[in-house]
């Protein structure tokens, strides 16, 4: 699918909330979204699978060396398993990972990508389904969410591959810093304080701007949680702008920084560089 998520004239990813999720106006905009995250998700997966395929099944890969390539590909196929669970039976499963799935590498991503497939061919994105995000108990949350997952373990697969890594889109990078912001920043340090509370705890609460493409979000370090969106400090001439420190990138590689899959030389870097490295620990907290 050649198609993208169109710029904020017209569909802007970000412009409005669905159940709490950054998303789209109309039930037109809403099919195009999630048809153009649907038809990457197709896109990433061949990517995955080529990669896979010529990878050592035992080789470390270099972006989560706990894993082989092996594992990376039988942890992608249980997810994707655990998510067709999530929305069929509304519920998320005990046991698990299911015994029976097949042990060979491109065997396993195969059969749990066709039952992802099939399991949302047969729902609307505005379906229910069990997730762990509050607002948001859909299965548009796991279309967009399985999305950038693959996106990322798409590009640990190239790397334990040692294939050159596939550009991501800038529509679907965009897309991903904002989920990644939204829910592993703000939404995690809510709901599990205890993976943040010693950085939040006694944090500079000056904010930090992340900027990419077209598109900017602002990250405050608050005692409760991290917040995300504006930040205004009544009464201070000193800020000029809205902002303390700001780092910025091309889209793929902040989504790719983010997710810890790229290193801080991929960006660009203002402000007190103190409150960047604050930001840099959040950003791993965020992905534990």
């Amino acid at each position: 699918m050649s198609a993208s998520i169109t710029t904020r004239s017209s569909l802007s990813v970000a412009s409005v909330s669905l159940d709490g999720m950054q998303t789209v106006k109309t039930k037109l905009d809403e099919d195009v979204y999630f048809a153009r995250l649907r038809g990457h998700l197709e896109h990433e997966f061949r990517l995955l699978r080529a990669a896979i395929t010529v990878a050592e099944p035992e080789e470390p890969v270099p972006s989560c060396p706990e894993w082989t390539a092996n594992q990376l590909a039988h942890h992608v196929a249980h997810t994707y398993l655990h998510k067709v669970v999530a929305i069929r039976e509304g519920r998320f499963p005990e046991d698990w990972p299911p015994a029976d799935v097949d042990p060979s590498p491109v065997g396993a991503l195969d059969e749990a990508y066709a039952a992802l497939i099939e399991c949302f061919d047969e729902h609307r994105p505005r379906d229910a389904a069990a997730t762990w995000y509050g607002p948001d108990q859909t299965v548009g949350f796991w279309i967009r969410r399985m999305c950038h997952e693959t996106v990322v373990h798409r590009v640990d697969a190239e790397l334990v591959a040692g294939l050159e890594l596939a550009p991501i889109p800038d529509d679907i990078a965009l897309d991903g810093i904002d989920e990644f912001v939204t829910l592993n920043l703000a939404y995690y340090s809510s709901e599990i304080p205890k993976q943040f509370a010693d950085l939040l705890e006694g944090a500079d609460p000056r904010p930090v701007t992340i900027a990419a493409g077209d598109r900017e979000w602002t990250v405050t370090a608050k005692p409760e949680a991290v917040a995300v969106g504006d930040y205004l400090v009544p009464d201070e001439s000193a800020y000029k702008r809205n902002e303390a420190a700001r780092i910025s990138g091309d889209p793929g590689p902040v989504l790719l920084w983010l997710w810890g899959r790229m290193d801080e030389r991929v960006l660009r870097a203002i402000g007190d560089p103190a409150l960047v490295n604050q930001l840099v620990e959040l950003r791993k907290r965020g992905t534990r």
